[in-house]
């Protein structure tokens, strides 16, 4: 018997990490899945008539013990992989997919929820069942429970195709960007690099037992050297080496697989009866339609199209300068900084003492108390699957309320970026409240031996944003585990992560915690007024980058057609050339690595980031004109965070805002 088969005796019932081994993943699913059939069997073969407790309540608390294995799983194939691990998951991810297809196609069970969807009327349900209801009968109909026996075998081998290839696709990035490092022999090509940078970089060659430097493609090394080595000649080699991730024709070439990964998103639409994948998908989502995406897009693209090209026009002054009569896209994060700095005298090297990342968890803890009346406990009997991984437990007033795991430095088996993500979830049975296990993934510089971590500011918004996905677990309060949390629409999802990086240009709360490491001065006040100040800096540049994923994202998704006689490459120049502001480089593309939507979870989804801004600028608008710690106010965003997905994402919005978000609410921001 694995442990994962079994109720977990661990504080909390928190996943077992230290106990897990690799031979027990395999054999536990397989376990767990027979498990979660025989839940499924015993509602089927129930002799009473269907009806929403013997039916669709019982569903939504069947496969809990499944679900956590798979959490674990899954979490720490992309926090703490292994080849072992990655090897397991292409073994796993079949099984899983066969498991859902067979659940999703089960007639006699889709009969009884039918049933009890065509007669809703006669149960006196409340708004959170209606809408488990609905989501219940409409997931089992997007997943083809009205199509014929030959078309559901068809559908669930797409599903099965779609999950492996995703799969490889992930893990080609991953393989692609570790394959990846620059050695430097010569301290001269440090040239502009804070001592704190390269001391990073030394430790890495150390690592890796060279002499001198070393510079990888994960963001907390890649970043600092394209924004202040002087060296252009380095810059564009490291800019080039990352363009061509998973693009070189090599092992790790992803470029066939997102022809193929495409197609079967349109093979899935078609079977279902939509136009193209983005019908599907937004049919469930607030935009509703991928005519109304395209239009969001359009109209923001047009409204910041001048801003940008202003900003580049600076950039291009600062390089003529320089003796470059043509800036290319590798040489814009080092005049970036340079004009931020000529701007608003702020380098991330002068501002990273004053955010040590403790003072920066800190803050956002202490932030959530105020708007919330959440405490932390660090707890150290609770189970970790790595040395630099810390737990929490989440109080309020007294009580628990959940788990928090912070996990915070880059490993060779952590996959690049931020997120949140769950190892169990809330919800409400037999009188008990069961609490979530939320975690939060970042990849921060580590501490050396002389030095704390110590965040860029751009980082301590990142920490923010991913506390905001957190607050949205943590303080999760529906009834079933399917609702709860951050189980909403997808274009929802990121309104409480970018509302909560807010508070970080509010020069009041600022000066709570930004305290240098070693003296404990607060920043001063002109570096503050100009954080402000900076954060529309580059806005419009940032603007067309998010706009130009979003429109080819959307141009993936419903024009896949025209990749027949397209290369990868050839299709994203066609329709990110209406945003870009740099030459394209014939030898790179982002495609090959565009993870969020070839392996994560915004595929015909990535436009919800701008989306989510106009609803988190709206919402901070309200806080601003109330005062930004209002307990009015938020008491009813925590009503907002708490409903995880039990009502319509616009009628809550409503509720809490009292009016519909409004576009302008994003511009006046951005754009004053």
């Amino acid at each position: 018997m694995s442990i994962l088969t079994e109720k977990f005796n661990t504080p909390y019932q928190s996943s077992p990490f230290e106990q897990i081994k690799n031979e027990d993943y395999l054999p536990a699913f397989k376990e767990l899945i027979q498990q979660s059939e025989a839940e499924i069997d015993a509602i089927v073969n129930n002799s009473e008539e269907p009806t929403f407790e013997n039916t669709i309540e019982a569903l939504a608390f069947s496969g809990e013990q499944l679900d956590r294995a798979s959490n674990i799983f899954f979490n720490l194939n992309s926090a703490e992989t292994s080849d072992k691990l990655q090897q397991i998951a292409q073994e796993v991810s079949p099984i899983l997919t066969e498991y859902s297809s067979k659940i999703s196609q089960n007639e006699d069970l889709f009969n009884r929820i039918k049933k009890v969807y065509d007669e809703k009327e006669k149960y006196n349900l409340n708004e959170e069942q209606q809408m488990l209801l609905n989501e219940t009968y409409k997931g089992f109909v997007r997943s083809g429970a009205l199509l014929n026996e030959e078309n559901k075998e068809k559908l669930k081998k797409i599903s099965m195709d779609l999950s492996l290839k995703s799969l490889k696709f992930g893990q080609n990035v991953l393989a692609s960007t570790n394959a990846y490092f620059k050695h430097i022999d010569s301290k001269e090509d440090l040239t502009g690099i804070p001592e704190a940078i390269i001391e990073q970089y030394a430790e890495e060659a150390k690592e890796r037992n060279l002499e001198g430097w070393v510079v990888t493609l994960q963001y907390p090394s890649y970043i600092p050297f394209m924004t202040y080595a002087e060296n252009r000649n380095l810059r564009k080699e490291l800019a080039l080496a990352n363009g061509k991730k998973s693009f070189d024709g090599g092992e790790f070439d992803n470029q066939n697989l997102i022809k193929e990964l495409l197609n079967l998103k349109q093979q899935k639409a078609e079977l279902l009866g939509y136009t193209n994948y983005a019908d599907y998908v937004l049919e469930e989502r607030m935009a509703k339609s991928p005519t109304k995406v395209i239009d969001f897009l359009n109209e923001l693209l047009v409204k910041a199209r001048p801003f940008a090209e202003k900003e580049i026009e600076e950039l291009k002054s600062l390089a003529k300068a320089d003796g470059i009569d043509e800036i290319q896209g590798y040489d814009h994060a080092y005049y970036a900084e340079k004009l931020r700095k000529a701007k608003y005298d702020l380098n991330d090297e002068e501002l990273k003492p004053y955010f040590p990342l403790e003072q920066v968890q800190e803050a956002v803890f202490g932030l959530s108390e105020q708007l919330f009346g959440l405490t932390f406990v660090e707890r150290n009997d609770v189970p970790k699957y790595h040395e630099d991984v810390k737990v929490y437990e989440v109080k309020e007033n007294g009580e628990y309320k959940s788990l928090l795991y912070v996990d915070y430095f880059p490993r060779k088996g952590k996959r690049a970026g931020a997120w949140m993500t769950s190892y169990k979830n809330q919800y409400q049975k037999d009188g008990e409240n069961s609490r979530p296990h939320i975690s939060i993934v970042c990849n921060f510089s580590k501490p050396t031996k002389d030095t704390p971590s110590l965040l860029t500011f751009q980082e301590v918004t990142t920490l923010f944003h991913e506390f905001g996905h957190a607050l949205h677990g943590m303080l999760a309060n529906t009834q079933y585990p399917n609702l709860s949390g951050t189980s909403v629409k997808w274009d929802f999802v990121e309104l409480p992560s970018q509302f909560l990086e807010n508070f970080c240009y509010e020069p009041g709360f600022l000066k709570t915690f930004a305290k240098h490491y070693k003296t404990g001065e607060v920043l001063p006040d002109e570096k503050i007024e100009k954080i402000e100040q900076s954060k529309s800096f580059m806005e419009g540049y940032q603007t067309m980058r998010q706009l130009g994923f979003g429109i080819l994202d959307m141009s993936y998704h419903t024009k896949v057609s025209e990749l027949e006689n397209l290369s990868v490459k050839e299709f994203e120049d066609n329709y990110t050339k209406a945003t870009q502001l740099y030459p394209s480089n014939p030898e790179t593309a982002m495609s090959p690595s565009f993870s969020h939507i070839f392996q994560g979870g915004y595929s015909a989804g990535y436009y919800s980031y701008k989306w989510a801004e106009v609803l988190d600028a709206d919402a901070f608008q309200y806080f601003k004109e109330n005062g930004i710690f209002n307990p009015e106010i938020a008491a009813k965003y925590k009503i907002l965070l708490s409903s995880g997905g039990t009502k319509d994402p616009m009628e809550l919005y409503k509720s809490f805002r009292g009016s519909e978000p409004q576009v302008e609410s994003l511009l006046k921001r951005a754009f004053g």
